[in-house]
């Protein structure tokens, strides 16, 4: 960080640095006593720590009753790093830096050689071999009726059944519990028994994974209190690191190794707590571990060292929303740049971002990132940076033009645009499975490879072929979708209009969306899959072009991709951020349905919106230098093609006032006067940021209103018949208002405008 020294050891080794905050210094100099630090985003967290060891260690704290818990290898090197760094020269020796899985893996060999765990291989469970396990108990006992999607979509299941084998890992609830609460549909309530025939055979082999490493001990501390006896007591001083992404099987091995004795420190920021789904909650930071631990000092790193005033601001106004959290105030510290924000209102997400991108030098693409809440949205940006020659780099091996619905949907312009003919006849085979799966048309694997070979033997009119099968000696359902297929072909044949249209008509007859919902894993993966046909169709959509003229741009645009360069602009997640800073930053897609994303039916939803809060809070405060926003324009027409219009965090974020306020802070020298007046209604939360500045606010407050977001973000409103009521939930589609009057009543989102008003 640059508030750090590069050389500590010219430090007197009896004070503290100048450079330190009295924030800092207070969690330095603490007393012996539990300790909860909640620290903002870019606050320099791991620095204070490891001066807050050095301190301790000259106070005469034996290193070897001391434990440091890191959340993975990259911190622990990091904070090792550090910790050198600050003692160097000084002649102490320092406490050793544990990993969760490190300290867990050293407790159950004690317990083997106890006698109250059986022995294993020291050969640890590889990713592929859990993977292959998984993947024969998924083919074992997954429904019949899934077979086919399982030997198509083999990734997927796998992936699935081992982040479930995993999640049951992370607590101590039963294997049907996780399920359920991970919301899963019934036909894959096969999990449950892959999970125990996965542990039948893993115990059989005497093997052991990662997640056992905390999972085999905890279970055996948690059943044996002679265990609990065995391991508590032995340290004086914990400190961990990251304390918002603790689960519930990291907590509770926390508890039992302190027992009684050790005086515990947690730190960590439950508004960053992004990481739900692989079972950290928030509650442990704000309420379990202050229940569990008597009375600890509470205390914060509040400023933070990455970005400025106008970030800040915003990101405050965001997450104040939020009742389930401390209440902290991130504020920029002197030291940082005056960090600029933009909110771009437009209708093209993928326009906005190569207009951005076009004003930054080429070597200068290197340091933004452009983050999504999910891949899907990624694709029209994907395919208009490739049309652009704008190079980008993109993690986890994603991309666009190599997903499977895209690749489907060029099977289907293949044929629209009579290209069969061009084809081998290997490459009209794999033409003919897209399609039949594209959606899936019913058969068994075996009938539909036979049927797309059929088919591959023709170069053309596929359509005729189809239409005059038998459709009588097939299953309902098969021969209902192959003759809807036959038919839209039929209609599609040289079609020489937009492509975008072709691909519409192709969906709506073939009901393309409802087949992907029938397979889906899961809602959010169905949604994923539906909004990468959708984002596809919408880049095609700009160009205007028919079938023919499309293939041979997308194999330009393929060719491009499989040269490009491992360098430029970064396509990531936010879940992937994690930790992580650009100088520039950019988020596309501040819309409902992404930001917020759409909760499901079982969701509570107000914890799912305040989760939703926290994922924009981390992303905004991943920049240095710039943040570019970019929304629906306000009151701009809605509901078209799935676009539910601008996210109602918009508002929550009071941008005019945040970039006003944050502006003139940043310019100010100090002779200004200490009076802000203010052109944007003020907030609470603007006051207290003034505050601290020691600045006055002047202008008018700003009244409670409804802002210019969805209707159904409303806690209450008004409906034209019936009345007054309050909004319960929601889901893709519809909400539902429970009126005053004790009846409760669903509605469509898209018709909202026209029956509801807010009520202030």
């Amino acid at each position: 960080m640059p508030y750090m020294p590069d050389h500590p050891e010219h430090t007197n080794a009896a004070q503290l640095p100048d450079f330190l905050t009295e924030e800092q210094r207070a969690i330095i100099t603490a007393g012996y006593e539990h300790s909860v630090i909640t620290a903002v985003a870019g606050s320099g967290k791991t620095s204070t720590l490891a001066w807050r060891i050095r301190y301790l260690l000259q106070q005469g704290h034996d290193p070897d009753r001391m434990l440091v818990l890191m959340f993975n290898r990259s911190a622990r090197v990091d904070f090792e790093r550090k910790l050198r760094d600050v003692t160097r020269n000084l002649g102490l020796a320092t406490p050793e830096i544990r990993t969760y899985h490190a300290m867990g893996l050293r407790l159950y060999k004690r317990f083997v050689r106890e006698g109250y765990l059986p022995g294993f291989s020291d050969k640890i469970l590889t990713e592929q071999e859990i993977s292959f396990q998984a993947w024969l108990l998924t083919r074992r006992l997954a429904p019949e009726d899934l077979a086919d999607e399982i030997r198509r979509n083999k990734k997927d299941f796998v992936e699935t059944a081992t982040g479930f084998i995993d999640r049951v890992k992370t607590t101590l609830s039963p294997a049907e519990v996780v399920f359920e609460e991970l919301g899963y549909s019934d036909k894959h309530r096969y999990l449950i028994d892959l999970f125990h025939s996965f542990e039948q055979w893993r115990k059989s082999q005497g093997r052991i994974s990662y997640a056992d490493m905390l999972y085999e001990p905890v279970m055996a501390i948690h059943q044996n209190p002679p265990l609990q006896r065995l391991v508590a007591n032995k340290m004086d001083l914990i400190l961990v690191d990251e304390y918002q992404d603790t689960n519930e099987i990291q907590h509770l091995l926390l508890r039992y190794v302190a027992g009684e004795r050790a005086r515990v420190t947690v730190v960590g920021d439950p508004d960053q707590t992004i990481y739900e789904f692989r079972g950290a909650r928030p509650e442990f930071i704000l309420k379990r571990f202050s229940d569990e631990f008597e009375s600890p000092l509470e205390q914060t790193l509040s400023y933070s060292f990455r970005y400025g005033h106008r970030v800040a601001l915003l990101a405050n106004h965001l997450i104040c929303h939020n009742t389930g959290r401390k209440d902290v105030l991130c504020h920029a510290h002197p030291s940082t740049p005056d960090t600029g924000i933009t909110l771009h209102e437009s209708e093209h997400d993928d326009e906005t971002v190569v207009q951005l991108l076009h004003q930054q030098p080429a070597e200068a693409l290197a340091n933004t990132a452009i983050l999504f809440r999910v891949w899907s949205q990624s694709v029209p940006i994907e395919l208009k940076l490739l049309s652009r020659q704008i190079p980008y780099r993109i993690d986890a091996g994603k991309g666009a033009l190599f997903s499977r619905e895209v690749q489907a949907v060029t099977a289907l312009l293949t044929v629209i645009a009579g290209k069969l003919g061009n084809l081998p006849v290997e490459d009209r085979l794999d033409t003919a499975r897209q399609l039949l799966r594209f959606p899936h048309v019913g058969l068994k694997e075996p009938e539909l490879e036979q049927l797309a070979g059929f088919l591959a033997g023709f170069d053309h009119d596929w359509h005729q072929r189809l239409l005059a099968m038998d459709f009588d000696a097939l299953a309902p359902m098969a021969a209902r979708k192959l003759r809807k297929l036959g038919e839209v072909l039929a209609r599609l044949r040289g079609y020489s209009g937009p492509v975008s249209n072709a691909i519409s008509v192709y969906a709506e007859h073939t009901d393309l969306y409802e087949g992907i919902r029938s397979l889906a894993l899961t809602h959010e993966a169905a949604d994923e899959r539906i909004d990468t046909v959708d984002g596809f169709r919408a880049y095609l959509s700009g160009l205007k072009v028919d079938a023919a003229a499309a293939l041979a741009h997308l194999k330009t645009l393929k060719q491009q991709a499989g040269e490009r360069a491992g360098h430029g602009v970064l396509l990531s997640t936010i879940h992937r951020t994690k930790g992580l800073e650009w100088p520039v930053v950019i988020l596309p897609g501040l819309q409902e349905k992404y930001l917020p994303y759409t909760p499901r039916p079982q969701d509570n939803p107000r914890a799912f919106l305040e989760s939703e809060r926290r994922l924009l809070y981390v992303a905004m405060t991943r920049t240095r230098q710039q943040l570019h926003l970019i929304t629906r324009p306000a009151g701009s027409a809605r509901h078209l093609e799935g676009d539910l219009g601008r996210s109602r965090f918009v508002d929550e974020l009071c941008y005019d006032l945040s970039a006003a306020l944050g502006e003139w802070l940043d310019q100010r020298s100090a002779t200004d006067s200490p009076i802000f007046c203010s052109e944007q209604p003020l907030t609470p939360v603007a006051h207290r940021y003034a505050g601290r500045e020691d600045v006055v606010l002047e202008g008018q407050e700003a009244a409670n209103s409804t802002g210019s977001g969805p209707l159904w973000a409303n806690p209450r409103l008004s409906h034209a018949i019936f009345g007054a009521g309050t909004v319960t939930s929601e889901d893709e589609s519809a909400f539902e208002v429970r009126f005053d009057s004790g009846e409760a009543l669903n509605f469509s989102k898209k018709s909202a405008h026209l029956y509801f008003t807010p009520v202030p």
